[in-house]
């Protein structure tokens, strides 16, 4: 994979990331969540129909189901789940912030009790790369610890450091296996600046092919967020992609743009919409509020997805109601579509130095 970046407006950045077999995607870029090799209801050819070129699986849950011997028969996750495109693949570390209760923290590993059937594993920073090897993931993510939020310094230090350790042996057993893809680092660090200074400089040493900010968007205040935003792209060296784990909301999307992110993930958009919440250029939709009963209109007027060009919120009210997977469906393809659309806007507006702008109107547009 290489990274170029087209054009800048002020700290937001346009760009390109090449992949193997001739496969470009635009950045800043939206990756929608496919844990397990599948987003809720939809075929791979719908989800390319959203806009979406780029999607996230979790290394961890795929091992435990359906098992990494399954998915190597079918020649990797490309083809066991028939997406064309690139895959970005996460190491499984963020499992130690998300599944607390069935995982203990290991200086060599993560120790964790299998949910399917009871049996403790120790998941280690080669195992992790070895399975994303095998899926053929297209981005391969370091192996690293989520810590919580809040923390204390002496607790993110010394999490910052485990991180630190399993980054080194990530990226020799990367090397090892002869990889061709490329591998991102994570920088950590909590809260605490100096802490995120000692994990870029350490990570800029061992040499990545991207670099993403973990341990956000788990709780601390907006505003420290995004000063940690701006902090941490000033030390990421400039010709390589940046990555924020996690946030999804799109607020946050327009203001870590303005700060120099490039690529993003979150379960935001799928799961809404899985829960009647849905994102429109008016504002949020509750669909299953009793309103929208007779309101024979479509959901968005500027939207073009297949939902919003053929149903009205009446029709997607009745489907939520009755608890139809259509309307789960439906809902998941509209959720998506607003997203990618949100992403395309936001790339225009940086090559037409009219970012700022367009961040305003949509302020003004989402109060």
């Amino acid at each position: 994979m290489k990274f170029e970046i087209l054009c800048k407006d002020k700290k937001a950045r346009n760009g390109r990331l090449y992949f193997n077999k001739g496969i470009v995607v635009e950045t800043p870029v939206f990756m929608p969540i496919g844990t397990y090799g599948v987003i809720k209801g939809l075929t791979p050819e719908e989800i390319y129909s959203t806009g979406s070129s780029l999607i996230l699986s979790n290394a961890l849950h795929l091992f435990l189901k359906p098992g990494i011997n399954v998915i190597k028969k079918h020649g990797g996750l490309h083809n066991f789940m028939h997406w064309k495109y690139p895959i970005l693949t996460d190491s499984g570390g963020f499992q130690v912030f998300s599944l607390s209760n069935i995982s203990l923290k290991r200086n060599n590993g993560i120790i964790f009790k299998n949910p399917f059937n009871g049996q403790k594993f120790l998941f280690t920073p080669q195992q992790s790369i070895n399975i994303q090897y095998d899926l053929q993931s297209d981005i391969v993510m370091c192996f690293d610890e989520c810590p919580k939020y809040p923390i204390t310094w002496d607790q993110a230090n010394l999490s910052t450091r485990k991180s630190l350790s399993w980054a080194i042996q990530s990226r020799l057993q990367f090397d090892i296996k002869k990889n061709t893809n490329a591998l991102f680092g994570i920088i950590h660090g909590s809260i605490f600046k100096d802490l995120r200074d000692f994990s870029i400089k350490n990570l800029i040493k061992i040499g990545f092919d991207g670099y993403a900010l973990g341990g956000l968007a788990v709780g601390e205040p907006k505003s420290k967020l995004y000063d940690l935003i701006d902090h941490i792209c000033l030390q990421i060296p400039k010709n390589y992609p940046r990555y924020l784990m996690g946030a999804g909301k799109p607020k946050d999307l327009i203001e870590s743009v303005s700060k120099g992110i490039d690529m993003f993930d979150c379960v935001l958009p799928t799961r809404n919409a899985r829960n009647g919440y849905l994102f429109t250029t008016n504002g949020i939709v509750r669909i299953k509020n009793s309103q929208y009963k007779n309101d024979d209109t479509v959901l968005d007027t500027k939207c073009y997805c297949y939902t919003c060009v053929n149903y009205s919120k009446s029709y997607l009210h009745h489907l939520y109601l009755c608890n139809e997977t259509l309307g789960l469906r439906l809902n998941t393809l509209h959720n998506l579509c607003y997203y990618q659309n949100l992403m395309l806007n936001i790339r225009n507006a940086i090559k037409n130095k009219q970012f700022e702008t367009f961040k305003h109107n949509f302020y003004l547009q989402n109060k």
